[in-house]
């Protein structure tokens, strides 16, 4: 059985306890991964404290130069990152790519943090006296990070740290780990300092130690509501930074007078991609008016058609969902969602897979008629269910996204350049998309939510990132010419 241990400054180091890592597709286990101890994440820690100290020093020129190899690598192991995402995580080939060049585009951006630091500088703001900011970083840095995006997630986050001049401690899914770990060789590969960039696997007693642990200043977490929430309070209690990004239950809303087939076309892809299991997918439309018979008749057209298969397969479209328990609660909210009332407009529960009976597949659900009592709406499913929930204006459609405890992303769609500049100065939503259902930011902006989807006050990665990962120096100089006077106990003023 091929075992998935720890990097810690640059070697690998076994544990003491170990889990299975399945196969999705054929429900098989086909790794075992370390999980930490307090002990392991100790290791961890201290090999990114003692790498820190010369780490800093390095030049931002040199930072940036080992981001530019770092970057190259990616890309040219594409391919080889993509089928471990797929063989783990279970999502299609095509998905798993794009997963990692939008991952690599974070780098592109640490690329240039020599002009990201660039502080500010002010001359003779008084008498023979200047005045001038810097950031520096601010020590071992931690990430903990979900399955859904074992490659993307994770480069939101160390590559802005390290390039900062940070050391930085992964603690990524133990479900779809083995990425980590080839991460960390092309990081060695790129020529990154041992201990600079450390990997720990495990599940709640390593988030806990690397929550408690004293040299840890800052931690990112992406995931659920619940566990954010602890990861937020925890850390904070500790004095750490914390960034801690949560669920969501991301809705498009769709005007008649938007493209109705384009907007399903959009909305399917969205909703069924990598088998729903994004924090970004689109789980609920809110179809307005005269939109709705129309949209639900395309959306349901598009959803029989997806080609469910292994990830592995060039004709799948759709993967399996994670585990096991991932499958049985997608369906179990289908049948709750159809016997609260709901219409089962396309249900695909049973579908099958030749040759993958053990497999963990679930086909695309499409319910309609769903209000926002339903356990359907409210929850995040995280899997292949859309719903549809009906209301009569734009305004009713603010209210209800509105309404709702996630903040995330939201998409409108409309032909109508007044209705969504309406709607997105009326939202409560971190993200938004004008005809555009995943509005995931580019690097040189950031990602984050509001309400119940971010704890914390930064976003992650792009400018937000850089703050969160240095904090500022402001320096007031004076070089004395002539005879010292004498001092002033006065509160100093500009003269």
């Amino acid at each position: 059985m091929r075992r998935i241990e720890h990097v810690i400054a640059g070697q690998l180091t076994s544990g003491t306890r170990w889990a299975p890592v399945f196969n999705p597709a054929t429900g098989a286990v086909q790794a075992e991964v370390a999980l930490a101890t307090a002990a392991d994440v100790d290791a961890a820690v201290s090999a990114a404290r003692k790498a820190f100290d010369a780490w800093r020093d390095t030049s931002q020129t040199r930072r940036a130069r080992l981001m530019f190899a770092f970057r190259d690598l990616l890309e040219k192991h594409e391919d080889t990152l993509a089928a471990l995402i797929s063989d783990e995580h279970g999502k299609v080939l095509d998905d798993a790519r794009g997963e990692v060049i939008r991952g690599r585009e974070v780098v592109e951006f640490a690329c240039g943090i020599p002009t990201l630091l660039k502080g500010g500088y002010s001359d003779q703001v008084s008498t023979g006296v200047d005045a001038y900011s810097f950031r520096e970083p601010v020590g071992v840095c931690a990430g903990i990070t979900p399955f859904n995006f074992p490659v993307m997630v994770p480069l939101w986050m160390h590559p802005v740290a390290i390039a900062c001049g940070n050391t930085f401690v992964l603690k990524p899914s133990e479900r779809d780990p083995s990425v980590s770990n080839v991460i960390a060789e092309m990081y060695a590969e790129a020529g990154l300092p041992d201990g600079v960039f450390n990997v720990v696997h495990g599940d709640r007693v390593a988030v806990d130690a690397l929550l408690d642990h004293p040299d840890v200043a800052a931690v990112s977490f992406v995931g659920s509501t619940p566990v954010a929430r602890h990861v937020h309070q925890r850390g904070t209690a500790a004095g750490k930074r914390v960034q801690a990004l949560g669920g969501a239950k991301n809705h498009a809303v769709v005007l008649p007078d938007a493209d109705l087939e384009d907007a399903a076309r959009q909305i399917t892809a969205a909703a069924y991609g990598s088998a729903g299991q994004r924090c970004m997918a689109i789980s609920a439309v809110v179809a307005v008016g005269g939109a709705a018979d129309p949209l639900v008749e395309r959306l349901a057209a598009h959803a029989a058609a997806i080609r469910v298969g292994p990830g592995r397969s060039a004709g799948s479209e759709m993967g399996p969902v994670v585990t096991a328990e991932s499958r049985d609660r997608v369906l179990g909210y289908a049948a709750r969602g159809e016997r609260a009332g709901a219409t089962l407009v396309v249900d695909r529960r049973d579908t099958t897979v030749d040759g993958h009976p053990d497999g963990y597949f679930v086909g695309p659900v499409l319910l309609d008629g769903v209000t926002t009592d339903m356990d359907v709406y409210t929850d995040e499913i995280f899997g292949p269910v859309l719903v549809v929930l009906r209301v009569d204006s734009l305004d009713e459609a603010v209210d209800l996204v509105n309404s709702n405890p996630y903040g995330n992303g939201v998409a409108v769609f409309t032909g109508s350049g007044e209705s969504a500049r309406r709607f997105q100065r009326a939202v409560t939503v971190g993200m938004i998309g004008i005809n555009v259902p995943i509005p995931v930011p580019m690097a040189f902006y950031s990602f984050g939510g509001w309400k119940a989807s971010l704890f914390g006050d930064t976003h992650v990665h792009g400018p937000e990132g850089v703050s969160f990962y240095t904090r500022a120096k402001a320096v007031t100089s004076r070089w004395p010419t002539g005879p010292a006077g004498r001092a002033d106990l006065r509160f100093p003023t500009a003269s």
